[in-house]
């Protein structure tokens, strides 16, 4: 949109123009997002829906550090439950414990944390109650082996056809 309007043309006009021009040389083509709906088009109205997208875009938060800690800490204690190996248990807990500990040592701005360590055996013992309780509803859903089918053999079964002799 380099060029002027010209005088004597209505300003709607002009702007058509500019845009069917565009659309002609392929502009609009490669946009992000192109044919996709707009991702925020059934959200409520929010005068602040700039600041919020940029923020999320950003990867910052709105919340105290105190807060984000306590909703770290709850999401840790969720994925160890999730975890496939008992040293992944112990590795997201000692993570964890890490920051927990660093937020004790200096508490973070906001509200008091309101939380201590996690106890590393009593999450590890949990862990396996839970995968122990997994593993019997699984035995208890699983079907019955299917009975063996009967092997037929030379002689037979219970209505054989007698040969001639």
């Amino acid at each position: 949109m380099t060029e002027r309007k010209p005088p004597g043309v209505s300003w709607e006009t002009w702007a058509d123009k500019q845009i069917r021009e565009a659309e002609g040389r392929g502009e609009f083509a490669s946009l992000p997002g192109a044919g996709k709906p707009l991702p925020s088009l059934d959200a409520p109205y929010d005068e602040l829906w700039w600041v919020r997208g940029k923020m999320q875009r950003e990867g910052l938060s709105a919340l105290p550090p105190s807060l984000v800690l306590r909703k770290q800490a709850e999401d840790a204690e969720q994925a160890a439950m999730q975890a496939a190996t008992e040293a992944q248990v112990r590795r997201i807990v000692g993570e964890i414990n890490d920051r927990l500990r660093e937020a004790l040592r200096r508490p973070p701005e906001g509200p008091p944390l309101g939380r201590g360590l996690f106890d590393a055996e009593q999450v590890v013992a949990d862990w396996q109650a839970a995968r122990a309780e997994q593993a019997a509803q699984a035995a208890a859903q699983a079907p019955p082996p299917e009975p063996e089918a009967p092997v037929k053999g030379r002689r037979g079964g219970l209505f054989r056809r007698r040969r001639p002799a």
